[in-house]
């Protein structure tokens, strides 16, 4: 039997690679005109005859992180070395993947009369990055707050557009937190300690009946679930996604 066929809708090829943090990539594809998504939704991608493979496959989940106003798809992830990640991070240019999707709930809800609270960790940041920019573009009168963790501002993938978010959008707010900054060789003015109860509190004092969105290291989701719960956030308040192997 051949190989399957693959749709040419499915089939996107890549337009560039950049660092965007230690240890960070993102890579930027074609975007079919067919292909429509929410922010925060996610997608498999399949390398098509990679050179090399092992045992975890050539098929990957990628929250989307560009917005679905922008006409690329973009998805970035921490650079562990595997044969997937070694074979994305060397193809050449105009090579194609196969895409699948879009799938997953992590989507900002309808009821703008609700604040939205973002919690991400390290990578996780990557469906809250398209939510964000599509508020901005779209205008939307959500009131957004985006706690982002990270070791250190290197480590922190997007930052400074997130940072810049904030002028295009008034109601948007960025708390970002560096946990690691003894080992930083950058200057940091801001929060420094991990995201927990006296930090929302702190910032979320005008907040509607938030909605909170997780997305990052599977203990910090877990950890963050039980600190609203704790808290008196009603399950359904909650929605999350772990980020595991990244």
């Amino acid at each position: 039997m051949g190989t399957p066929a693959v749709s040419p809708a499915n089939l996107v090829k890549l337009i560039s690679r950049e660092q965007v943090a230690e240890g960070t990539m993102a890579f930027r594809f074609e975007k079919p005109s067919s292909w429509v998504f929410k922010a925060g939704q996610a997608m498999d991608m399949t390398l098509l005859e990679p050179s090399q493979t092992d045992a975890e496959g050539n098929t990957r989940a990628f929250s989307i992180a560009s917005a679905p106003q922008d006409e690329y798809l973009m998805v970035a992830t921490r650079m562990r070395d595997t044969a997937f990640k070694r074979v994305l991070n060397t193809m050449p240019l105009g090579t194609a993947v196969k895409i699948d999707g879009p799938f997953g709930d992590l989507t900002l809800q309808n009821n703008a009369a609700r604040t939205a609270v973002f919690l991400a960790g390290g990578i996780g940041i990557t469906p809250f990055r398209s939510m964000v920019f599509r508020a901005a573009i779209d205008k939307l009168p959500h009131s957004i707050f985006l706690f982002y963790s990270n070791h250190s501002p290197e480590h922190a993938p997007f930052l400074e557009e997130l940072q810049a978010a904030e002028t295009q959008n008034p109601n948007y707010k960025l708390i970002a937190t560096m946990t690691g900054m003894a080992k930083s060789n950058r200057p940091w003015n801001g929060e420094t300690s991990p995201i927990r109860q006296d930090m929302l509190s702190k910032y979320l004092k005008t907040a509607v009946s938030p909605i909170y969105y997780i997305a990052g290291p599977p203990e910090m989701v877990i950890g963050l679930h039980q600190t609203l719960n704790q808290s008196g956030v009603d399950d359904d308040d909650i929605r999350a996604e772990e980020f595991s192997g990244y």
